[in-house]
This record gives C-alpha cells, sequence and structure tokens, in this order.
C-alpha cells in the first residue's frame, strides 16, 4: 500500500483555516510592480471615505468591509457609501454590494459585472 499511497498522494489532515490565513503572508515589496492593487477597507468614519478616494484616483480596486457600520449606524453607512459613490461616478468607476458585509468599488475603466446567475 506504501507505493499507492505515493502515487495517489497522501491523505494526511490539511488545516484549512491555516491554509486560508497564511495566504496573505508575503512582502509589501512584491507589489512593487504591480499596475493595480486589490485592497480591503474598513468604513467606519469620515477619514475612511478620504482613504477610499485616493485609492481610487491610484487605480486601486477596494472591498470595503461595512459590517461594523452596518450594524451600528445605516444612517452613517448610508451617508458614508452616497459619498463614496459620487467620487466613484465621477471617475467613472463602478461600485456594488457583493456580501452583506462587503461593497466591491472599482476605478474607472473597471467594471463590475451585476447580473445574478
Amino acid at each position: 500500500m506504501g507505493f499507492l499511497d505515493k502515487m495517489m498522494g497522501s491523505k494526511e489532515e490539511i488545516d484549512i483555516e491555516d491554509f486560508l490565513n497564511n495566504l496573505d503572508a508575503q512582502e509589501e515589496d512584491v507589489y512593487a510592480d504591480a499596475d493595480a492593487l486589490v485592497k480591503p477597507i474598513s468604513m467606519e468614519n469620515d477619514e475612511d471615505v478620504k482613504v477610499v478616494c485616493d485609492e481610487l484616483r491610484k487605480g486601486n480596486i477596494l472591498l470595503l468591509n461595512i459590517a461594523n457600520l452596518s450594524k451600528r449606524n445605516a444612517l452613517k453607512l448610508r451617508d458614508l457609501i452616497s459619498q463614496v459613490k459620487t467620487e466613484v461616478e465621477s471617475i467613472n468607476g463602478d461600485i456594488a454590494r457583493i456580501s452583506t458585509e462587503r461593497v466591491l468599488v472599482t476605478p474607472s475603466k473597471v467594471k463590475i459585472v451585476k447580473r445574478k446567475d
């Protein structure tokens, strides 16, 4: 059976959480030659809107975490997202909610397919 195990691959147990948590364990300098980055940002206050706008102007794609603010203050969340949406429209970018906790924001020339299959 040892030969077959080697041929078929061992069936050792994989810690999927550890594997997924270590996907982003890379050095920052590997991003130096990238044309654009995908950045996670937590939306909490007005300063975060400024960060989002700056990142969009740099051409980066943003994954906004709205979970905390949606639980605490839905009106503030609506105001902040409206500010982001105004900026996105001014640069011909795109914005879409992708889950109850996440909003995807893209710069100009990057569009989000919004159809539901």
